[in-house]
């Protein structure tokens, strides 16, 4: 019994195409993650300037006994 040998297509040009790799992919997220958390510090800033300076009004760590 004879084996056929598959013919193989003729070789095609590769069309020019943009190859991502994973590092690229990674860098990405990683900068899409951190604009993201960038953008939303500087969304809750003036709430934090807010709170920090109400703790300080009610005198901080050292007001245990006036505010229970």
């Amino acid at each position: 019994m004879k084996r056929c040998r598959t013919t193989r297509p003729a070789k095609q040009k590769k069309a020019a195409r943009s190859v991502t790799t994973g590092r690229q992919v990674l860098i990405a997220q990683a900068c899409l993650v951190g604009g993201l958390a960038l953008a939303l510090l500087v969304k809750e800033l003036p709430g934090m300037m807010r709170e920090v300076r109400i703790y300080r009004m009610t005198g901080g760590l050292r007001a245990n006994r006036r505010y229970p």
